[in-house]
């Protein structure tokens, strides 16, 4: 049995909405990741069964190893068809803002999304929302956003109308936003969410293979590579940094998603319980910054502090517009400034 974690008002409000709808939106953040998808269409692949005119707007490309996905195929893409999706937007009912708490997070898509008149409905767990939607379900202690949506459409009283795509949709972005249950993974509940998606015919296994075994031998190089040049270790702080330039990735034909879980890799290693990832982004001037914890330390202070970004305590992203030198020398401003906390980590 789950816990009510979502206020019965705003069920209310959404379930309203919902019935009143005929065209539906969603909408999700820049460069969308596992549980980006996983949210956005499983939430899809319900409305779908609820006969509503319902379409996945991105802003830009996501990662070959997500294109399996049930619907991933029919997601309208804005950088491609920005005239078509703003029309989508504008004649829409209901917005559904997933995984993201400011309209920053979704570009060129903002401007269409904050003009339309449809209701907007949030759905995410990330800190600080921004308040630009009528409903607002914000959840930061919640592992995913798709853990909300299988909340979301078990409270609207139809866990019985969850199909097996939208099932595998869920499962696939719970199991990427934990780093396949290794982190903000904690609550039993969570563990009760997969059992009832294993019951709608799911094969969790296969989705496993399908994320995390799927990659080109670019990505196999690129690793190798990374691990053996581009790691720098400070034990001294018990944390580790990797970094690239454009010119590193196109030397093994990167594609997007080819780094996913790089950051992951040093922690690993013993007495190592923060990684940092800096990327230069090979379409955008910037420099893409993921940041990972293991116990108590808040990467995602030092992601706000140092990066212009946020997120989990464990799990953090942020943006920095310079070189990488001066990436790496904030990195190290960092290390020093939480020295204690990452000595005191356990």
């Amino acid at each position: 049995m789950l816990s009510k974690v979502i206020l019965q008002a705003n069920i209310d409000k959404v379930e309203k909405y919902f019935d009143r709808a005929d065209k539906i939106v969603i909408v999700t953040h820049v460069s969308p990741d596992g549980d980006a998808l996983g949210s956005s269409l499983g939430l899809y692949h319900f409305l779908e069964g609820q006969e509503k005119n319902v379409h996945v707007i991105v802003p830009n490309a996501f990662p070959d190893f997500l294109r399996w996905m049930p619907g991933a195929k029919d997601i309208i893409r804005y950088d491609k068809y920005a005239e078509f999706a703003d029309q989508l937007i504008a004649e829409a009912d209901v917005i559904c803002c997933l995984d993201f708490n400011a309209l920053s997070r979704i570009d060129a898509v903002a401007a269409s999304v904050a003009k339309a008149e449809g209701r907007k409905v949030m759905i995410d767990h990330h800190l600080n929302p921004e308040p630009f939607c009528k409903v607002t379900i914000s959840h930061p202690e919640i592992s995913s956003t798709s853990e909300l949506i299988f909340r979301l459409i078990c409270r609207l009283g139809y866990f019985s109308d969850i199909t097996r795509e939208g099932a595998e949709c869920i499962y696939t972005g719970m199991m990427t936003d934990t780093g396949g249950f290794s982190y903000n993974s904690n609550n039993r509940e969570i563990y009760f969410i997969i059992s009832e998606l294993l019951s709608k015919g799911i094969d969790k296994d296969a989705i496993y293979r399908k994320v995390f075994n799927t990659y080109s031998e670019g990505r196999l190089r690129l690793m190798g590579y990374v691990l053996y040049d581009k790691m720098e270790v400070f034990p001294q702080f018990r944390s580790s940094l990797i970094w690239l330039t454009r010119e590193e990735q196109g030397k093994f034909q990167y594609v997007k998603g080819d780094t996913e879980g790089f950051v992951n890799i040093p922690l690993q290693m013993k007495g190592i319980c923060f990684s940092v990832f800096l990327r230069e982004d090979t379409e955008k001037n910037m420099i893409k910054v993921s940041l990972r914890s293991v116990g108590n330390f808040p990467c995602n202070k030092v992601a706000a502090e140092f990066f212009n970004g946020g997120g989990h305590l464990n799990a953090s992203g942020g943006e920095f517009y310079g070189t990488m030198e001066e990436a790496i020398g904030l990195f190290k401003q960092a290390l020093v400034k939480y020295e204690d906390l990452l000595l005191k980590n356990e």
